[in-house]
């Protein structure tokens, strides 16, 4: 009986001979990543435990992202925290200020996660590495504590659903639209605690920006993980950042699998999950005509340089609605000097855009683009629940730069094709 990919990757980082969905491991971890809400707790449990320095300088991360620059005295507490462990530890990847980014999208740009790889992190969203082949998983912080002590953590095999996708994609449909799509027909929990595998003639040519969004969204579906075989796709963007050798794992054909779904992409059209699940997924035929008080294009889902062009290609010569504040997150310091050189910036400024900092602060109601009770936003960021945004009564729509650009313009949720 062979092996998938993800089970693969879990057995190379043990001792075992043998391996199976359910069973019980204690796996070495590549790299272990901690954010400015999320590290503080780890420190103190890491100190708690009679830590004196960290498993490896260098396979620990530490990203100060979601309430930076810093938004009050709490967060700058916290970022102290952090900033002072750092420091103590000698840890390599410490980024914090001018050299910070969106940690899911400034890891994988400095080859610091690779295929190949297990990662952890204490964010949901750590699942965003098995686009480059790795197996990356959220844990919370006290397993990350766990992981910068000893370099090991437990984990229970997943069983794998394997995803085959077909088809040419239509116009502005994107990897988001993908996923969307997916998690609409599954459900919040139709992954639970599985690795979701993508395949099939459309993911091998779909780009590596698009396939960072599918990952960072496996979460949604409740799954352990998400990844993708890597392909000459993924070589063309490692390459040239690795800074340490890497593995391509893939699936045996005999590989055991505990569903397959098969999906015709090229009838999928634009996609909008709406209030207040992921999972509450139309198509833009049937999701237009609600009024929108803000359009945010970024995030660890959406806030690449290809988002980011999709969106100025849109915008450029146009205006954002007198009602609808725009707002554009560069994902990392890289992609906002990109978007300079490129003039997306200059197209988004003349939009009417407020251009933020690197930072995940919009996307998780910190700051930088709270919503007050009964707004609504379109964002191409990766979560709609409940006051995720700010007012437990504003309302989130997630949609592709694409839409969130024809929105702004429109001041309705819209697609491109209207313009």
């Amino acid at each position: 009986m062979g092996y998938t990919i993800t089970e693969k990757i879990l057995m190379a980082h043990t001792d075992l001979k043998e391996i199976a969905p359910g069973r019980l491991i204690n796996a070495r971890v590549d790299i272990a990543l901690g954010n400015d809400i999320t590290a503080p707790i780890a420190i103190r449990e890491f100190r708690a435990a009679g830590g004196k320095k960290v498993f490896d300088r260098d396979r620990v991360a530490l990203v100060l992202d979601h309430f930076t620059p810093n938004k009050d005295i709490d967060s700058a507490q916290q970022c102290k925290t952090v900033r002072e462990f750092a420091f103590e530890h000698g840890v390599t990847h410490f980024y914090e200020g001018g050299q910070v980014g969106v940690e899911h999208a400034l890891l994988p740009e400095k080859g610091i996660v690779l295929p190949g790889d297990l990662v952890i992190g204490a964010d949901s969203h750590t699942c965003t590495y098995g686009a480059l082949g790795a197996f990356a998983t959220g844990v919370g912080s006290t397993d990350l504590a766990a992981a910068m002590l000893t370099g090991e953590l437990w984990f229970k095999v997943p069983p794998s659903i394997k995803f085959v996708i077909y088809g040419k994609l239509q116009k502005w449909v994107s990897g988001k639209d993908l996923i969307l799509h997916i998690i609409g027909r599954i459900g919040v929990d139709g992954a639970l605690y599985s690795a979701m595998e993508f395949t099939g003639e459309t993911i091998r040519r779909l780009p590596m920006a698009d396939r960072l969004s599918m990952a960072n969204m496996a979460i949604e579906a409740g799954a352990k993980n998400g990844i993708f075989p890597p392909d000459e796709i993924t070589g063309e963007y490692v390459k040239p950042r690795a800074k340490r050798p890497y593995t391509f794992y893939t699936s045996d054909p005999d590989a055991v699998y505990a569903q397959t779904i098969e999906i015709d992409a090229s009838q999928l059209e634009l996609q909008v999950a709406f209030p207040h699940l992921p999972s509450n997924v139309r198509g833009i035929s049937q999701a237009g005509g609600v009024k929108i008080d803000q359009s945010l294009i970024g995030s660890c889902t959406n806030g690449r340089i290809e988002d980011l062009r999709v969106a100025a290609g849109i915008l450029k010569g146009r205006k954002a609605a007198p009602h609808v504040r725009l707002i554009v997150v560069p994902a990392t310091p890289l992609i906002y000097r990109q978007a300079l050189r490129e003039g997306l910036l200059e197209i988004f400024m003349d939009a009417g855009a407020v251009i933020s900092p690197p930072s995940c602060g919009a996307c998780l109601g910190g700051h930088l683009g709270i919503l007050a009770e009964g707004e609504k936003s379109v964002a191409t960021t990766n979560r709609n629940f409940v006051g995720r945004m700010g007012h437990p009564k504003s309302e989130v729509y997630l949609a592709g730069p694409a839409v969130a650009a024809a929105s702004a313009v429109l001041g309705r949720i819209a697609s491109p094709e209207e313009l």
